[in-house]
């Protein structure tokens, strides 16, 4: 099924300002929220679905990564590379808790301990940090679209802590400050009466647990410098400059935080006899002087191997042939450019006594003197039908 436009889901516009965005994704997610509507799935996926669209939308880069392309821009991984799509309530909780307030955690709800999706869990740790890396694709990936498995050096969830920082399951106790909450509610007497405040706990740091015995192999960090083999589909289209994010597979968090993003940014490699205008592709073709003359048929390059054209009689230099659909598709619709084909006629830069004596002798013919026809485009006009 199409994903929905991420404005649509917030109901707001693409000139919304970073304030209003925040504030139609509280209303919305407040709206669909698990507490406000137990047990049922389909507010649970509009929940999920406006954290997906704000976590994008909130994100300077990425909202202009995805008014740019579209879904495409952002995801890079046709198997839910979105975070919304693939985040657990705890994890959207963890990350954008903090823009519903207490009156959603606390007051509106009673005040007592709230779920956070059924788990009754905390946030754990702290938030891996994004991952950047560059990613260089041949003319023929970006034309098709591409999977591709890379190795990334990161830090990775310790595996013989499964990323708690402890030494043992023994080695994890309840917070005395805060009563495993994660929060420190504080009473104030004012002449108003009194005041509570809610904060994240400064013993835990809002986890609800501290470790008595640390895992001697990541020290109670939770994880470990690594490497793993990262699959991402690179959708058909893609250019130079373009970034794709894929969600929870940046640097591994601590004391099992949730992972950071990998940012993939997109490079092209160098066509060794074609070069790339937008959707279209381009290709010089140097025709001989005789070619140009009588005519010819010959084969030039394409994305797709190599495609035969018929040069007809008098062509003459600065004539561009188009090839129509055998350019790259668009990354966010079915445009698809053509493949544009330059041709400059070859003139010799050197000749023999016997070539310049037969040449001086055609100088003189009425049909090797210019008299160019309403018909032959000026230079402009054929810039104008490279780009039509």
């Amino acid at each position: 099924m199409a994903k929905r436009d991420f404005y649509e889901i917030l109901g707001v516009g693409k000139t919304a300002s970073a304030d209003e965005i925040k504030k139609a994704y509280r209303k919305v997610a407040m709206q669909h929220h698990p507490d406000r509507n137990p047990g049922d799935k389909a507010a649970e996926e509009k929940f999920k679905e406006a954290a997906e669209a704000y976590e994008i939308l909130s994100d300077a880069d990425k909202k202009a990564q995805y008014d740019r392309y579209g879904h495409a821009g952002v995801s890079g991984n046709g198997r839910g590379g979105y975070s919304g799509g693939g985040m657990n309530m705890e994890d959207i909780f963890s990350q954008f808790g903090d823009i519903f307030g207490d009156d959603l955690f606390g007051n509106f709800f009673g005040g007592g301990q709230r779920s956070r999706g059924g788990g009754g869990q905390r946030s754990r740790g702290v938030r891996g940090s994004n991952l950047r890396i560059k990613l260089k694709l041949t003319y023929e990936e970006i034309a098709k679209g591409v999977t591709k498995n890379i190795k990334v050096k990161k830090y990775v969830a310790c595996h013989t802590c499964g990323g708690s920082g402890a030494k043992d399951k023994g080695s994890v106790q309840t917070c005395s400050t805060c009563g495993g909450n994660g929060q420190v509610r504080r009473v104030q007497n004012t002449f108003l009466g009194q005041m509570q405040t809610v904060t994240t706990c400064p013993a835990c740091n809002g986890e609800g647990t501290t470790v008595t015995a640390k895992c001697t192999t990541c020290k109670g960090d939770g994880r470990v410098y690594g490497e793993e083999t990262v699959g991402i589909d690179i959708p058909a289209g893609v250019q130079e400059g373009m970034q794709l994010n894929i969600n929870g597979r940046g640097n591994a968090g601590e004391r099992g935080g949730s992972h950071g993003d990998l940012i993939i940014l997109i490079e092209e490699e160098p066509h060794k006899e074609l070069h790339r205008e937008g959707l279209n592709v381009a290709f010089d073709l140097h025709l001989s002087f005789t070619d140009a003359v009588f005519g010819t048929q010959l084969e030039v390059p394409t994305i797709d191997g190599r495609a035969k054209i018929k040069i007809p009689p008098g062509t003459q230099s600065g004539k561009v042939f188009r090839l129509k659909g055998k350019g790259f598709p668009a990354v966010n619709s079915y445009d698809k450019g053509d493949q544009l084909i330059h041709v400059n006629v070859w003139t010799p830069q050197h000749v023999s006594p016997e070539e310049k004596a037969m040449l001086d002798k055609l100088s003189h013919s009425q049909n090797f003197k210019p008299h160019p026809d309403k018909n032959d485009k000026n230079f402009f006009d054929r810039i104008k039908e490279m780009f039509s």
